[in-house]
């Protein structure tokens, strides 16, 4: 089956990381500027057919997201596995980090949790593969370009690869709202994986009892908790501050 991949920054790291998935790129017919001339001379060079056509058209393929005059209709990108996961633990820098997501469910969720992922140096994005947001397009446009960039592993069952990485010596760190431990008060400079739960309920009750440790984010305001890919950024670069200063 056949996906979209919209927008210059998603269309861009798209061929920059896997231009063979591209069958086409559909142009706007009315845009004519420097970028775009060099996103089509970059695809062009791998072989890629262009195409100029209609806004219209583009709104279409874009299901009315925001394209910004370019679109990619390419072969869907398969996420990795278990056993992918631990065939490459090894070759994975030390200490590694893991962002696991129970139960995002919003796909720009997912995306910008992605997004954030690939800025922070992760490692690794585990995903359940029931009560998770897909790998879609507006996934991937809300990523620019990060889904594509980003190792996903969508795992049968979150619980048991969480035990999995607490063999391999990861600390698992969950963020629950109701908690009073800063998530400051943590020392990151180990191998860990933070655990977000999703937008309505939160990390499930296996999940959390899994986590080492339990950390929130300190709220001066009315709202009780942050969206979860902000909160997945707040955390993830307190863990880039600590392992570099």
């Amino acid at each position: 089956m056949d996906e979209r991949v919209f927008g210059l920054h998603a269309v861009e790291a798209l061929l920059e990381g896997d231009a063979a998935r591209v069958r086409v790129l559909h142009v706007l017919d009315a845009r004519d500027d420097a970028r775009l001339r060099a996103l089509i001379e970059r695809a062009e060079a791998h072989g890629v057919r262009c195409e100029r056509t209609s806004r219209k058209h583009l709104d279409r393929l874009a299901s009315g997201g925001r394209h910004q005059g370019v679109v990619a209709t390419c072969a869907s990108a398969d996420v990795a596995t278990e056993h992918e996961l631990e065939f490459r633990w090894s070759a994975f820098a030390s200490p590694q980090l893991v962002l696991a997501l129970d139960g995002v469910t919003d796909p720009r969720n997912l995306g910008a949790c992605l997004r954030s992922a690939d800025a922070a140096g992760v490692h690794a994005v585990l995903v359940p593969k029931r009560r998770s947001a897909p790998l879609s397009d507006v996934a991937r446009k809300a990523a620019s370009g990060a889904a594509e960039s980003a190792f996903v592993v969508q795992v049968t069952n979150l619980a048991r690869a969480l035990r999995w990485l607490k063999e391999q010596g990861v600390w698992i760190v969950g963020a629950d709202a109701e908690t009073t431990r800063s998530y400051r008060a943590v020392d990151y400079r180990r191998p860990i994986a933070l655990v977000l739960g999703g937008e309505a309920e939160g990390m499930r009750r296996l999940t959390r009892e899994l986590c080492d440790e339990l950390v929130s984010i300190p709220m001066r305001g009315r709202v009780a908790s942050l969206n979860v890919s902000v909160a997945a950024g707040v955390l993830l670069y307190e863990v880039d501050r600590q392992r570099s200063g």
